[in-house]
């Protein structure tokens, strides 16, 4: 008898301490399957589940412009077996009250990827430079558009948010909302509208088709795909940067231990040649920061894009 306790107790201390994880990973995405964020959280998993032994299964939920996704990671039980890629839409969301979720409502694991803005044009556009279309726009308020989110999404903002730096009504380019880049940039090229800004992957179809032309990347660098792209310092002197970026994240109050082992798990997927090949097959970018500083770098996108919001008269 005093065997069988005395196996209990050590069978119930073993377990007690054991090696986070011991069981499957829910990886919870707010976006629908096929995208880019499901494909990043994919790749991820994938990854993750080599490096820690434990299958990590990808759950799509979607609904409420990502809402009902962020608001299932936020509210998972804080035991490390829910995890999720959450965007840069949640430092947006909560400026036009559609939910009350802000990125201080998560444990960040990671930052690991950032897709900047470009700014898109025509093949036979007149604009050769962004200093070009600027002009242009300033001399004639409302006469050009421009297209490739929702009012008030990301790509509204990197152009209405850069306008404004440049002592330029953000109104002077009408924004005609659409459901994406793709759907943008076919209107650009079929002459609906003048100016898509989105990301170098979204664009990537049309500049490849000989059909667009990115005037400039609203990053440090010039894209990966397409190293002759001049930045917006290099062109006009500005620090203005934005992207759109993906975050691997856990409910609020998850135990240090777990935090510890996904962060250095996925700096691990982060670093690899799987990782980086698959991420530049696809044109996406890849950046990393810890806990910490990507706690700073959700703060800082959380304020300026509150601010082009702002500026483009979507807040409420």
């Amino acid at each position: 008898m005093r065997k069988v306790l005395l196996a209990a107790l050590l069978c119930v201390a073993t377990s007690a301490f054991a090696q986070y994880p011991q069981r499957p990973v829910q990886l919870i995405v707010p976006w629908g399957a096929g995208g880019g964020t499901d494909a990043t959280a994919r790749i991820i998993a994938t990854l993750l589940e080599k490096e820690l032994k434990q299958p990590f299964n990808v759950v799509n939920r979607t609904g409420g412009s990502g809402v009902v996704g962020h608001d299932a990671i936020a509210k998972a039980t804080p035991d490390g077996y829910t995890i999720g890629l959450i965007t840069v839409e949640i430092t947006m969301m909560h400026h036009v009250g559609l939910t009350q979720l802000k990125h201080t409502d998560y444990t960040p694991i990671g930052l690991v990827n950032a897709d900047p803005a470009a700014i898109n044009v025509r093949a036979d556009s007149p604009y050769k430079s962004v200093k070009d279309l600027l002009a242009a726009i300033k001399a004639n308020p409302g006469k050009m558009k421009a297209s490739g989110t929702g009012q008030g999404g990301i790509w509204h903002l990197a152009i209405a948010g850069l306008l404004k730096e440049q002592g330029i009504d953000p109104n002077a380019l009408p924004w005609v909302p659409s459901n994406g880049a793709a759907p943008g940039m076919q209107d650009m090229i079929a002459g609906g509208v003048d100016v898509v800004p989105c990301s170098i992957p979204e664009a990537r179809p049309m500049i490849d088709a000989g059909k667009a032309r990115a005037l400039v990347i609203m990053d440090a660098n010039p894209p990966a795909l397409y190293p002759n792209v001049p930045t917006l310092k290099k062109e006009l002197g500005t620090n203005w940067q934005i992207a759109a970026w993906r975050v691997i994240a856990a409910p609020k109050g998850i135990p240090a231990d777990a935090q510890k082992t996904l962060t250095t798990a996925l700096k691990k997927v982060y670093d690899s040649k799987d990782y980086k090949d698959f991420m530049a097959s696809r044109g996406f970018g890849v950046i990393w920061a810890d806990p910490a500083d990507t706690i700073k770098f959700m703060a800082k996108s959380d304020a300026d894009l509150g601010a082009a919001m702002k500026a483009a008269g979507v807040v409420k």
